[in-house]
């Protein structure tokens, strides 16, 4: 009798892999946020969708199966004029424009990707992202073995706050100092009328919420100082953006807002992204008239205190201003890149010349990716 061949014999295959490129944005792609690490399971349809419906574009999706799972998901929407080739991953700016890809997706299934890429699109636009974006180094990787190139421009430090490690801090956090401050400041808030704060998740988004926190933008800074536009809420910025996001009940739940109201009268707001034990800190504001009393720094302190009750690990306020973020204990993180992927032949021998163009376009502090690696 032939004795059976030991399992440790048998050649392992490598897995099937299957790339399609639909038309529109294709519900897998809810599937794979599923399977993606928790700090980019927000990536869903509700997503692309509200972005493709606020700031226009024709949406394609890109699905790779593995084993007739989906293990990545690529939108794509046009970028400039369509003859140019040029796609560009739709999304809002802020915490990142990137895709969603199950945590064990290997190369295999990005080399896959690249391969259906170069059929759909002359150069791909994607982020601003992370330095450490589970999707950028297997993309890279993948990209530069089939010979496209890769060129990317520095945006910004990002800042995290640990706040594990700020709740293990001598003293405890926030110190006894700032506690003192922050008691200080409210008593001479309330001056100014019955304070209440309050919190905003889930199923309690509405219209009236977000007109909410767009009021205390109109009220601001950005509003007195700027054209408004990169407002998050008010409908000539962002605002048709948020508000469509929240149409996901899966996103709703993550959305979350603190809000200060003096008198009934919106006066200040801190933005987040809940996504398990991680929060984006997306945006804040407050009204001016109050501001000597520091209603934005005790709207956020509360904010935090509440994060850390709730089992928040850490707090990724992204870039912009550092000094309040330095002075709550928030340190820099991984840099914010944009990054150019350009497919072989004369469009990616181009992009190698344009190289240096691109990096200057950006922010100069860091220079590119590949000068901080080595």
């Amino acid at each position: 009798m032939t004795k059976p061949m030991p399992l440790a014999q048998f050649t392992r295959l490598p897995p099937a892999l299957h790339v399609e490129a639909l038309a529109g944005l294709s519900g897998a792609i809810d599937l794979v946020a599923a399977r993606a690490p928790e700090s980019h399971r927000f990536l869903r349809y509700g997503w692309y969708d509200a972005a493709i419906r606020t700031y226009g574009g024709t949406a394609r999706t890109l699905i790779v199966q593995c084993e007739g799972a989906p293990v990545i998901a690529l939108p794509i929407a046009a970028m400039g004029a369509p003859w140019t080739g040029w796609a560009r991953v739709p999304g809002s700016y802020w915490p990142f424009r990137s895709f969603p890809a199950a945590a064990d997706a290997g190369l295999a299934a990005f080399d896959a990707l690249l391969g259906q890429l170069a059929r759909e699109a002359v150069v791909l636009r994607l982020g601003p992202i992370y330095d450490d974006d589970p999707v950028l180094h297997p993309m890279r990787r993948a990209a530069q073995a089939a010979g496209w190139t890769v060129i990317d421009r520095f945006v910004a430090d990002s800042y995290r706050l640990d706040m594990a490690a700020a709740a293990a801090q001598d003293g405890g956090w926030p110190r006894a100092s700032t506690r003192k401050k922050n008691r200080f400041h409210e008593k001479h808030l309330a001056t100014h009328g019955a304070i209440e704060w309050s919190f905003v998740t889930g199923a309690e988004w509405s219209a009236a919420r977000f007109d909410a926190l767009a009021e205390i933008e109109r009220q601001s800074w950005i509003a007195t100082r700027t054209d408004g536009r990169d407002a998050k809420f008010t409908l000539d910025g962002h605002g048709g953006f948020w508000r469509a996001v929240a149409d996901d009940p899966v996103i709703a739940d993550m959305l979350w807002a603190a809000v200060l109201t003096i008198d009934g009268r919106p006066t200040a707001f801190s933005f987040d992204l809940n996504t398990g034990a991680l929060k984006y800190a997306i945006a804040n504001s407050y009204d001016p008239v109050v501001g000597k009393h520091s209603p934005g720094k005790l709207l956020y302190y509360r904010n935090l205190i509440r994060a850390m009750a709730d089992g928040i690990k850490m707090v990724d306020w992204g870039a912009g201003d550092s000094g309040y973020k330095r002075t709550i204990g928030a340190v820099p993180g991984p840099a914010i890149r944009d990054w150019l992927f350009v497919r072989p032949g004369a469009a990616a021998s181009l992009a190698r010349l344009l190289a240096g163009w691109w990096a200057r376009s950006g922010n100069s502090r860091h220079g590119t990716a590949a000068e901080a690696e080595n």
